[in-house]
């Protein structure tokens, strides 16, 4: 008779995404955080929501939401500034369970990730025994609460560790697919945005099942080739996307949006040069190195305009990326508008050992000055050595963007 072991689903896909991430890490590094609505992230007029306890989620709050309005839904709400640095040495323990218990392991962003377990049941089990290992592991290891989806595929599985939150697990077996599908709104189907579902309702199809059920033609025309196609295939439940073990993150970034618009060239440059040092020390404690810099600006009227420059050989040397940053402001000659928030980042990523290629024009004493910043940042907490066009400028606060990101 053949085993439960053996009977295991050729492919098994986990969805793992911890509970309000940052939040629960607050609450769980201050106690009297438990049990309160909690936010992270800016406290001014213009903060923004980064995350959310489930305590503030019942008010209604979420994040991206301006903290204003998150004020009002919640008048005991209690605001944290973000600790990043905090966030994402939590997250590497979590990864590293993740990776004991199997090697195909794609994280998403900080706080989530794709497992694929299809090769581990003969060690730990089938999936659904693998996956509450995971979540014991992470609960004692970490003291952080974690929602596992299991099922065939990668949609699948993102859909019902949505289900299963919060702290909780949802199998989803090949046969109970359709069963489990077709009530759900279309809403639910990876890519379907608000737009998406508007026209679609106009054309009366507003679940999983009416999609099913449509002629792939028909939403092909709808909705375009490339969307229509690929929504009539997951209302069916299929998904070929394979697991792919961690590709690094797409780019390294960080931004601020301003109290009160800015619209003084000089203000906006000591800006660009904070963003942009504080994008290289990223750069270098995580070995990485980039090509193309990129700078984000978007107007009081929200308009959001970038402008990037690509070198030839990858850099995580401060001067430089300050240097291009400066430039691409300079180019757009802005004068006297009013701008919200502005941006630096750095894609087009690589191994560290890039920026050590010899160029022959390279003066050497920079990169002693960014060596001498790091070991003082480290030492001292966030102290560093900096430009001193920046010694008498006032600290703003630079919310994080798409940090060790991967885009799906």
């Amino acid at each position: 008779m053949a085993s439960a072991r053996s009977r295991a689903p050729a492919t098994a896909i986990l969805h793992a995404d911890m509970d309000a991430f940052y939040a629960s890490v607050e609450q769980r590094d201050d106690p009297t955080l438990r049990g309160r609505p909690v936010a992270v992230g800016g406290a001014s007029a213009r903060g923004v929501v980064a995350a959310a306890s489930y305590e503030a989620r019942r008010f209604g709050v979420r994040s991206a939401m301006p903290m204003v309005r998150a004020r009002r839904m919640c008048p005991d709400l209690v605001v944290v500034a973000g600790r990043f640095d905090v966030y994402r040495d939590v997250s590497r323990a979590v990864m590293a369970v993740f990776r004991d218990f199997t090697p195909l392991v794609e994280p998403l962003s900080l706080d989530e990730a794709f497992l694929d377990v299809s090769g581990a049941v003969g060690l730990f089990g089938s999936p659904i025994e693998i996956a509450q290992q995971v979540r014991t592991r992470v609960r004692e290891e970490v003291d952080l609460a974690v929602s596992i989806g299991v099922a065939p595929n990668k949609f699948l599985a993102k859909l019902c560790s949505g289900k299963a939150k919060p702290d909780g697990v949802l199998h989803l077996a090949p046969d109970q697919v359709t069963a489990f599908l077709r009530p759900l709104p279309v809403s639910d189907l990876w890519g379907a945005g608000p737009r998406t579902v508007e026209r679609l309702d106009d054309f009366g199809l507003h679940t999983v099942a009416d999609i099913a059920d449509s002629d792939v033609g028909l939403l092909m025309r709808l909705l375009g080739k490339d969307r229509g196609r690929q929504l009539h295939q997951l209302a069916h439940g299929r998904d070929l996307r394979q697991v792919v073990a961690h590709e690094g993150a797409k780019s390294v970034s960080a931004e601020t949006t301003f109290e009160v618009d800015v619209d003084d060239p000089e203000e906006l440059q000591r800006v660009i040069l904070r963003l942009a040092t504080k994008v290289a020390a990223r750069l270098r404690r995580a070995e990485l190195s980039g090509r193309t810099v990129t700078l984000k600006v978007r107007f009081a009227n929200f308009k959001t305009i970038t402008r990037s420059q690509t070198v030839d050989i990858p850099t995580n040397a401060t001067r430089e990326i300050v240097a291009i940053a400066v430039d691409l402001l300079d180019r757009l000659r802005l004068e006297r508008v009013r701008v919200r928030l502005v941006g630096v980042g750095v894609g087009n990523l690589a191994d560290g050992d890039a920026a050590h290629q010899l160029v022959l024009d390279l003066d050497e004493r920079w990169k002693h000055v960014d060596a001498v910043s790091d070991a003082v940042r480290d030492r001292f907490d966030g102290s560093d050595v900096t430009f001193a066009s920046l010694l008498d400028d006032d600290d703003v606060e630079l919310s994080e963007t798409g940090d060790d990101r991967r885009l799906e």
